[in-house]
């Protein structure tokens, strides 16, 4: 199992998930900080602190970075990746909200490679739903479904393209899942040719605020 996880909570309020999550970082494919929506304005201490002990623990690292479906400016997306960059050493970004259209393709290429020069390693892009086609072929890793558990069993569905690409190029993040379906769903991605998952049990308006212990195999 190789897991994504966005762990969207501060690990002054949660400790206890944060030090789950760096017990079970070599089971991980990255994990996403997202201190203020983004790297913030300042480092924030706490984040350094768990970005350190995740990166001793063997995590990759991935700065989130919202896109805002191409409207955002590309040099606040720059700068984005460089706080990342300095303050939590990050390896790569988590580019969210990223288009999913034939005519946002150009535009989506030109973001990944201005920002593998400013050195992110690892790119990852969430469009949140099945692009079209062309795009995951950018980055190291595409999110192609990002939604509730009911929606993920009822009505899932994938284009032709998908199986012309390694399942460890593909990525379904599902919450909503309960606790004792984690497995399945971990099952499920697999058998719908994604090698990376990140199934959690929380709902919105923060799905990813909590990190459920039976994706980490890890107590409460």
């Amino acid at each position: 199992m190789s897991l994504l996880i966005p762990l969207y909570v501060h690990p002054a309020e949660d400790p206890g998930a944060w030090l789950r999550l760096i017990r079970a970082a070599p089971r991980t494919y990255a994990v996403v900080l997202n201190p203020a929506n983004g790297p913030g304005d300042v480092p924030d201490p706490a984040f350094t602190a768990a970005a350190g002990a995740l990166r001793a623990a063997g995590a990759r690292l991935l700065g989130y970075v919202d896109t805002d479906y191409g409207v955002r400016d590309r040099a606040e997306i720059a700068d984005d990746v460089r706080r990342h960059q300095e303050w939590y050493a990050a390896d790569g970004c988590f580019l969210d909200q990223v288009t999913a259209t034939p005519d946002g393709l150009p535009a989506c290429r030109r973001l990944v490679r201005a920002v593998r020069r400013l050195g992110a390693a690892t790119v990852v892009l969430n469009p949140g739903v099945h692009p079209a086609p062309g795009y995951a072929r950018l980055a190291d890793l595409t999110v192609t479904f990002e939604g509730h558990w009911s929606t993920y069993v009822s009505a899932f569905s994938r284009p032709a393209w998908v199986a012309r690409h390694p399942p460890e190029r593909l990525c379904h993040l599902v919450y909503g899942v309960p606790e004792a379906l984690v497995p399945l769903a971990v099952r499920t991605a697999h058998d719908r040719g994604a090698a990376v998952c990140g199934p959690v049990t929380g709902e919105p308006p923060n799905p990813w605020a909590q990190l459920t212990p039976a994706l980490t195999g890890t107590d409460r």
